[in-house]
């Protein structure tokens, strides 16, 4: 009998994942799409990267490595953390996996058992509440608004611990709403975590070098020093360094999880491609000239974008203050009528009539706990941005909105 299993059957498949592939599906019709769907940079990895890795595939024999990365991986990271961070990792407190989202769930296959919860504050990335899901752990999403800036605050996170909370998620800069916490945020955050010492904590710190108008950037585990062995921070090369494709991810915490993560990932893909390690040491240790170019490149697309949805109406932008994405308010719309005659009824349903209508593919915010929303990323060129949001504002002007 062809039967999956029952942990599947609570999981959806990724929502970004699928918006994009709605759009290939369109595209592949003949229609001009712009899909603005996947959070993925459009620069090429900067040369030397490329070159370390060539290097390497020629001269240097191609074995599996240690689970959790060579040494010479694991040291390049824990230099960069105390260079970039000021925080000091030893080797076996440092994890290497393919990719940021394998690190995620190494760690909760690792420590969520049936019921315990996870809060995900909202919006939060995609995978984080299927992930939860699939090691039967409970999402708990406590609605963090525009009012207070997308960001946790201590009274929203007291009220959400319960007795079978396992862990606490954040993730700065955000995905989808660009949100950053400043160090006193993150302290105020950690005082009421004190007093709850049966929670984790997984900072999300992948976004890291994309933070706009001058903002510091301050790491969870540097501003709560004193939840460091019950802290787990995510970090990878793929967004700084426009290596998404090469997947390597990694984290440091404390000892006692990551060799619980260790033998996960042992008994799963063994380790990360030893090329693809060589490329992270190029690029933790080379040159980081272009980390600075992409964030300027980011900046500039996102103020186009904050500036030109200003100008429609019925859409809303608070300037992001990092990651690659606007998340952008569409509440005047719901129940609206399209040209067809049907009422967007949701942020499900606009970005439906935006992909239907303008051509662009968006995500709607429910697929991040956190309506009525729709993101799209800024990832791409001026001119393709500025191309989306001009189709976007015309199709807007089609509908007939609730004050009409």
């Amino acid at each position: 009998m062809n039967r999956v299993a029952e942990r599947l059957q609570a999981v959806k498949p990724s929502a970004s994942m699928a918006v994009s592939q709605a759009a290939k599906d369109l595209a592949a019709t003949g229609v001009d799409v712009i899909d603005l769907g996947l959070g993925e940079p459009d620069f090429a990895a900067p040369a030397h990267i490329t070159e370390a890795a060539f290097d390497a595939a020629r001269s240097q024999r191609m074995l599996y490595t240690a689970s959790l990365g060579t040494p010479e991986t694991r040291r390049a990271i824990g230099a960069k953390f105390k260079r970039e961070n000021d925080l000091d990792y030893a080797i076996d407190e440092i994890a290497v996996a393919n990719g940021a989202k394998q690190i995620i769930f190494n760690a909760l296959m690792a420590t969520v058992n049936p019921g315990d919860e996870v809060i995900l504050p909202a919006p939060y990335f995609v995978s984080y509440p299927e992930m939860a899901k699939l090691f039967g752990g409970v999402p708990v999403t406590p609605e963090c608004p525009a009012e207070t800036g997308f960001r946790l605050t201590p009274d929203v996170l007291e009220a959400a611990i319960t007795d079978r909370t396992r862990w606490l998620f954040l993730n700065m800069p955000g995905n989808p709403s660009g949100a950053v916490y400043s160090e006193d945020e993150l302290k105020a955050l950690g005082a009421v975590l004190e007093n709850h010492p049966q929670v984790l904590v997984l900072s999300d710190e992948i976004y890291e070098h994309i933070v706009f108008d001058d903002r510091q950037f301050i790491s969870f585990a540097r501003a709560c020093p004193q939840l460091r062995e019950r802290t787990l921070i995510v970090n990878g090369v793929s967004k700084a360094y426009a290596m998404t494709g090469w997947r390597v991810g990694y984290g440091a915490g404390p000892r006692w999880l990551i060799k619980a993560m260790a033998t996960v990932q042992s008994q799963s893909c063994t380790s990360v491609c030893t090329v693809a390690q060589f490329a992270t040491i190029a690029a933790l240790e080379g040159p980081q000239d272009a980390v600075a170019e992409f964030r300027a490149a980011f900046e500039r697309r996102r103020d186009l974008v904050v500036e030109k949805i200003a100008r429609i109406d019925g859409l809303t932008l608070d300037a992001p203050e990092g990651a690659f994405y606007a998340y952008i308010g569409c509440a005047a719309l719901i129940g609206s009528k399209t040209p067809s005659e049907a009422i967007l009824v949701d942020d499900v349903a606009v970005a439906r009539y935006l992909l239907e209508q303008a051509h662009v593919a968006a995500v709607p915010g429910a697929a991040y706990g956190l309506s009525p929303f729709f993101r799209i990323s800024t990832a791409t060129s001026e001119q393709t941005l500025s191309e989306a949001i001009d189709r976007i504002a015309a199709a807007v002007s089609k509908l007939t909105l609730q004050s009409e």
